[in-house]
């Protein structure tokens, strides 16, 4: 198994402040409301967690389902639809916002620094919302809860797979009870994630065990990685030279 831990940022410019933001506000949103004692922590997170039922018939769901102890679930936000974009701030478990937030970190830094602040912002969001769609449009009358930043993070990836092919990533490997570190391109390391969640949607859209179980939403990650991949077009920087200095077109 290959888990990223660094990148090379030799050609960084800038400081990255909305990844920072980013994973600030993910952190609040864990520890402060999903984390805010068993009861209100789940109500909350299964309030606010996007259901594609709801969105597709634009109804808020409030009722004593999914929560282990029939937890009367909390009512969502005003309109529904805005738990596409709460949600993209809450995660499952500890291992989840680990794992999101290091793959933020590693891979948002340089895609922010060539898009500039806001535009990462705005391109980050999109993302998510693409990622959520494409979720939503393999089970529109789902009533499982899909949450965490993974979809719009998986934009991230499309991007810099597109921008940064060649940078060296670090990863550990795991052989077992053995770890060590290799350095690899990021088009071998982000290239195996996507055939990876691809290989993953795949064996999930022919099990007989996913009709209403829950589980990893492949599907928004694939999404999202398109997504993302197609907006770097759109919202990077167009690198040019100039009497021996690089500038950029705005």
């Amino acid at each position: 198994m290959l888990l990223p831990i660094s990148d090379d940022n030799t050609g960084r410019q800038s400081t990255p402040y909305v990844v920072y933001t980013i994973i600030v506000l993910n952190a609040i949103v864990f520890l402060f409301f999903q984390q805010a004692g068993s009861d209100s922590g789940a109500r909350f997170t299964y309030g606010y967690a996007t259901v594609p039922y709801e969105i597709t018939h634009n109804q808020d769901l409030v009722q004593p389902r999914f929560i282990r102890g029939e937890i009367p679930q909390a009512p969502g936000p005003s309109p529904i639809y805005l738990t596409i974009l709460v949600s993209m701030f809450m995660h499952g478990s500890w291992m989840h916002i680990l794992g999101n937030m290091l793959y933020l970190w590693i891979f948002g830094d340089n895609i922010e620094d060539d898009f500039g602040h806001v535009r990462f912002g705005i391109f980050y969001v999109l993302a998510g919302i693409a990622a959520t769609f494409t979720q939503i449009a393999i089970d529109p009358d789902s009533m499982i809860p899909t949450l965490g930043a993974s979809g719009a993070i998986a934009g991230v990836l499309g991007s810099y797979l597109i921008m940064f092919p060649r940078n060296r990533v670090r990863n550990l490997l795991f052989l077992g009870f053995i770890f060590t570190t290799v350095e690899l391109p990021a088009v071998l390391v982000i290239g195996f994630w996507i055939v990876l969640q691809l290989i993953e949607q795949y064996m999930s859209s022919v099990s007989s065990n996913v009709s209403r179980g829950g589980g990893v939403a492949y599907m928004a990650h694939i999404g999202g990685f398109a997504a993302g991949a197609l907006m770097t077009f759109v919202f990077r920087r167009r690198r040019k030279s100039y009497g021996g200095y690089d500038y950029y077109d705005r």
